[in-house]
């Protein structure tokens, strides 16, 4: 089977969905097809709620038939192969599907394989993830008795780079509110040498830490998990001198963590092996690593780490003029988040647009925006806005409404019920509608 497009979207996602809406409601006449299998979306930032159990897991889901906006073609079929010279996508199925402009949109891949011994330890027994099952991380979480409840991020790019803190934070509330808290070591280690990069709310989120008294081990790569010992195993990264990467420095013999690396220094039962050190942990939730999908990584889109090529302020294809990326899936200096896609889509919209009327590009670009609302207790959250600069940059329009406060980088209630109600509502009834927030 072939067939043609105007302007054919890859992947189902936030990302996709919302670019397909958007096209069609401000021209209702192209003809848009959206390349991807799924039956289900959901609206992952929720997850971190759900994993806390203050969020209903069922909230989260909605039918792909009941997002994909009327004259939007759903191919429910894999994309497999580009042949950009051409203008065709090859599916898994073996379909050619041809267009005239294309946005891609697949997300990023869970990768768990990239971490020696996670496939097996993966949402089973104490190990949890919100990433790929929050439900499971409320069993883990309620069935806590104490000890060393360890949280992880990876080195790779995630989704959302604060999720592995958020429930760290809501952990220790309900550990407290148990009664297993003074019993009870918190850990999160992790591979960079700063909570957030964002220096206005890393010391915001430093204050917290500190209030709480979790040990932070900064500098710790996960590189294998022993399910059955439970033990969470870590290359020790330093610095170079340049200050630009990281260089492995292997664990010496006897050498427990180097208190230097370590906030809130504890001595908790850590044990050197091979180079490693190795935590044990009595839970442990993680981020897992992520990647592109692998369509992507093996395709002429990418670039050398696998990721899309585009450009960071128009969101074009560094080599085809006629493809686009939105999303998770592109290379870009900033974090990897639905706010993210808010500001990328009216982006490649205006461009597409632009490019089907005038051959030219659209004047507006995308400047690097993402947020992150970093949840730090129930009924507590910052909101970290911040652009390519990596500096506390508000979005205005945000600042508009109800119940939002002069200065979000501090922790505040009414954050809280923007993540939990307000967000929610926004992305079901505007986003996924190609309404521009």
């Amino acid at each position: 089977m072939s067939k043609h497009f105007q302007v054919l979207v890859i992947g189902g996602g936030t990302a996709g969905i919302m670019v397909a809406s958007m096209l069609k409601r401000k021209n209702n006449s192209l003809k848009i097809g959206l390349l991807d299998p799924a039956k289900k979306h959901y609206y992952q930032p929720a997850w971190t709620l759900v994993g806390a159990n203050t969020y209903d897991f069922e909230k989260t889901a909605k039918s792909m038939d009941s997002l994909i906006p009327k004259g939007v073609e759903h191919i429910k079929e894999f994309a497999d192969k580009f042949d950009p010279e051409n203008n065709k996508i090859i599916s898994k199925e073996g379909n050619e599907f041809t267009y005239d402009y294309l946005v891609v949109a697949p997300g990023l891949k869970i990768a768990p394989d990239l971490v020696e011994g996670l496939p097996e330890a993966m949402d089973k027994g104490v190990v949890c993830s919100n990433y790929t099952d929050p439900n499971h991380t409320w069993e883990v979480l309620k069935n806590f008795k104490g000890g060393t409840a360890l949280f992880t991020q990876p080195s790779t790019p995630i989704k959302c780079g604060g999720a592995p803190q958020k429930i760290m934070y809501l952990a220790d509330e309900h550990f407290t509110k148990i009664g297993v808290r003074d019993k009870t070591n918190i850990v999160f280690a992790m591979p960079g040498n700063v909570i957030f990069a964002v220096k206005k709310v890393a010391k915001t989120l430093m204050e917290v830490i500190d209030k709480k008294d979790i040990n932070v081990r900064f500098y710790h790569k996960l590189v294998k998990v022993d399910a059955k010992e439970q033990i969470a195993w870590y290359e020790i990264l330093k610095e170079s001198d340049d200050g630009n990467d990281c260089v492995v420095i292997k664990a010496k013999e006897g050498d427990v963590v180097d208190k230097e690396i370590q906030h809130n220094y504890k001595d908790i039962k850590a044990i050197e092996k091979d180079g490693l050190i190795g935590i044990h942990f009595d839970m442990m939730h993680l981020a897992p690593p992520q990647q592109a999908p692998d369509f992507i990584r093996n395709s002429p889109l990418a670039t050398e780490s696998g990721w899309l090529s585009v450009d960071s302020g128009t969101m074009q294809h560094k080599k085809y003029s006629n493809i686009f990326g939105v999303g998770d899936v592109c290379e870009l200096p900033t974090a990897k988040t639905g706010a993210a896609i808010r500001k990328q889509v009216p982006v490649v919209v205006e461009n597409i647009l632009h490019l089907l009327s005038t051959s030219k590009l659209a004047a507006k670009t995308y400047d690097g925006y993402s947020s992150c609302p970093l949840i730090t207790g129930y009924g507590k959250m910052v909101l970290a806005e911040f652009d390519y600069s990596k500096e506390f940059k508000p979005d205005p329009k945000l600042k508009e409404f109800p119940l939002m406060i002069s200065d979000s980088s501090k922790e505040h209630w009414r954050l809280w019920i923007l993540k939990k109600y307000l967000l929610p509502y926004l992305y079901w009834n505007k986003m996924m509608k190609g309404i521009e927030v």
